[in-house]
């Protein structure tokens, strides 16, 4: 297993299931998975993907600058770092944000997300 190449490839599946259809990121967290978005903790899966599809938003677009991970632990997980824009739709500026994922193996021998960070960048 190629770190690198599975958090590029996991980068590409969560923006572009983002941008999309929020709601198809279901699958990709569990009940024991939290999310901090701008401060705010959101524990398990369904509650997660409610924070995201209610986000004041209804279209946008991801555009990643950097993407860094490293290994994480005897259990095989991963660190995910991913800086980048996201772009709102109608608005003319986009906005710089930064991510930081910890995706964990499964049975099944993919991936989900234990644990997931978000913060936008102000100047």
């Amino acid at each position: 297993m190629d770190p690198d190449a599975v958090a590029k490839a996991f980068v590409e599946h969560y923006y572009s299931t983002f941008d999309a259809n929020r709601a198809g990121l279901v699958s990709l967290y569990q009940e024991g998975s939290m999310l901090t978005f701008e401060g705010q903790k959101i524990m398990g899966s369904q509650n997660i993907v409610a924070k995201l599809t209610g986000l004041p938003f209804q279209q946008c677009q991801h555009h990643i600058t950097t993407v860094d991970c490293q290994p994480s632990g005897p259990a095989g997980g991963m660190l995910v770092f991913v800086s980048g824009n996201l772009q709102l739709a109608g608005e003319q500026h986009a906005l710089k944000f930064s991510q930081m994922f910890h995706l964990m193996p499964t049975p099944q021998g993919s991936f989900y997300v234990l644990n997931d960070i978000f913060r936008l960048n102000y100047a």
